[in-house]
């Protein structure tokens, strides 16, 4: 089918079968991108002895897929709704076999970094795969589709760890990056099968300036949040890399007003109901990411510390694991949910649920038990949340511009997730007890993260209270294409 460029077309009638043929292979290949950022997390502490590298060195295996990951979202976004959203998922899906082979081949560090990086550039799948959803789902299947979709974020983190826990403790560790290519291989041969290509598209001219100051703009921005700590929040290079984030920014946004077609619609983006939405995807991504940083460390903690459990990295993960297949249970709750109340009263629901889940674990961190309750407790209202986030973005932008959407509001939980990760290494640096030689992240530590989490989701719920209601007029959302100059 030829593609028209702006134009709305009715979901294709794949059947039922098709249709959930669509939701599994899709939800699959979110889930093997997303587990490749936690592929890495059982190796952190061995990584400067396999790879004859300083920690601070070895920490760019993980800092640059975060980095890339950044930076290829919302470009692959632009490049979806321009070219195709199955051709670019299939590009994604490219990248993580070639980068998990680069990791598989290698025992350096340069080549380690770079394979990761080209891990990081497949994060762009689990928006193509909401857009391709709203593209080719009937309207019933749409809402738990794309909560499945939008929950693979998450359930595939939690499910990752045990498992790359499981392989590093029993197998050689470069095992871990070819099961993450033999997964990113099945997706793809998967998509091949299984997902037909949209006929909707915006057609038009890419933007590289735009794409080159969004790239900028963020890696300044990103490299101050991960590295501020270990390079002095007061350095110069943390303050220069802060101040030029700013100026790029602000020039990158006046661009992008005045261009005839942006990379991202600015326009769009500050409409009410998407800009609420992405700030609560930031606060979002802060809460569910913290108990990720902070349970580890509990479990692992020697129990003569009075508060650690003393178990080992694989019962981290299966004390982690419940709390992905939670958030995967709660996705058709949240499709119903939003279709009975709206998408809004979800995102709250989503939210007072997951500050009841860090308001528990403040007090409730001295047993296994206890921390697989809490973590269940934040995953099921980051899987009602994680669900209606699709639908309120795609209820305020054109049909022609989803990708690029969604890919920003997946942009916005992963800035929620580094800011996350340097809060919390900031708190537990200044938190701490002296056990014999070494120096520990204190109890208390522990438990102001908790609830810094816990106000991190009142905040989400204060934004959300402020997105339109059902009975509020819909703001008007254009389909035409976008005007060439």
């Amino acid at each position: 089918m030829r593609a028209i460029p702006g134009r709305v077309e009715e979901p294709a009638a794949h059947g039922e079968q098709g249709s959930t043929s669509v939701v599994l292979v899709l939800a699959f290949a979110g889930i093997a991108v997303s587990m490749t950022h936690t592929t890495v997390v059982p190796l952190v502490p061995m990584l400067p002895g396999l790879l004859h590298a300083p920690a601070a060195d070895t920490a760019w295996a993980v800092t640059a897929t975060l980095l890339a990951g950044a930076v290829a979202t919302p470009v692959v976004g632009r490049l979806g709704d321009m070219y195709g959203k199955r051709r670019m998922l299939l590009i994604s899906l490219a990248t993580l076999i070639l980068g998990s082979a680069v990791c598989g081949l290698s025992s350096s560090l340069l080549l380690i970094v770079v394979g990761r990086a080209m891990q990081g550039l497949s994060s762009g799948v689990i928006a193509l795969g909401i857009s391709i959803m709203r593209d080719e789902l009937p309207a019933e299947r749409l809402g738990s589709g794309t909560s499945l979709m939008s929950a693979s974020l998450g359930v595939g983190g939690a499910l990752g760890l045990p498992a790359a826990a499981f392989l590093a403790e029993r197998t050689d560790w470069h095992v871990l990056f070819w099961t993450s290519a033999a997964l990113g291989a099945l997706a793809a041969v998967l998509v091949v099968l299984c997902v037909p290509e949209s006929a909707v598209r915006s057609g038009g001219r890419f933007d590289p300036v735009g794409a080159l100051g969004l790239s900028a703009g963020l890696l300044c921005l990103l490299l101050v949040v991960s590295k501020g700590a270990t390079w002095g929040w007061g350095s110069a290079t943390t303050l220069g890399l802060a101040a030029a984030s700013v100026v790029v920014f602000g020039l990158w946004s006046r661009w992008e007003l005045r261009v005839a077609e942006p990379l991202v619609d600015l326009r769009t983006v500050t409409r009410r109901q998407v800009l609420l939405t992405n700030i609560a995807s930031v606060v979002f991504g802060f809460a569910m990411f913290a108990q990720t940083l902070v349970f580890p460390q509990v479990l692992q903690l020697p129990t003569a510390t009075g508060y650690g459990l003393g178990q080992t990295m694989l019962a981290v993960g299966l004390v982690l694991a419940p709390s992905g297949l939670v958030m995967m249970a709660m996705s058709p709750v949240s499709a119903r949910t939003s279709r009975a109340r709206g998408p809004k009263v979800t995102l709250m629901i989503g939210a007072v649920v997951v500050a009841a889940g860090y308001g528990l674990g403040v007090v409730f961190l001295s047993q296994l038990w206890q921390l697989v309750v809490v973590s269940s407790v934040i995953g099921a209202g980051v899987g009602l949340a994680y669900g209606a986030m699709p639908a309120l973005i795609m209820a305020a932008v054109p049909v022609s511009e989803t990708a690029a959407a969604n890919s920003l509001n997946t942009l916005m939980r992963s800035i929620g997730t580094s800011v996350s990760s340097a809060v919390t290494g900031a708190v537990l640096a200044q938190l701490t007890i002296d056990f014999g030689p070494a120096t520990l992240p204190s109890e208390t530590g522990f438990q102001v993260i908790m609830g810094i989490g816990c106000a991190a989701a009142l905040v989400a719920l204060g934004v959300a209270a402020f997105l339109p209601g059902r009975d509020e007029p819909a703001e008007a959302v254009l389909v035409a294409p976008r005007a060439v100059r």
